[in-house]
């Protein structure tokens, strides 16, 4: 069974339980009994795409082009989740904040 995490949101207004791993992929529930999975391969194509890059994070509803919010948006799910994917990232040590909206990822 997976433990669930606890993380604070982008903008740390707010916390958010997760279960799983970026190896493993994530669920992460959301309002009432709706949860999301953020797939392995959903994260290892995301990391390829970033990989050593600086990018705006893009928690927006409408993330800037170029974006992780974007990339998630095109590629994965429409619900708005780059505020928890980033925390994710920083928190499993792929990335670090740069700034206000930046993310570095490694």
């Amino acid at each position: 069974m997976n433990e669930i995490k606890i993380s604070q949101t982008w903008a740390g207004k707010a916390e958010f339980n997760y279960s799983g791993s970026i190896a493993e992929g994530t669920t992460i529930p959301l309002y009432g009994s709706q949860r999301v999975l953020i797939s392995a391969s959903d994260y290892e194509s995301l990391l390829d795409r970033f990989q050593g890059c600086t990018v705006d994070l893009g928690t927006s509803f409408n993330p800037p082009g170029g974006s992780i919010g974007e990339w998630l948006k095109s590629n994965v799910t429409k619900i708005k989740m780059a505020s928890y994917v980033g925390a994710i990232l920083i928190a499993e040590g792929y990335a670090e904040r740069v700034g206000k909206v930046g993310i570095k990822i490694f």
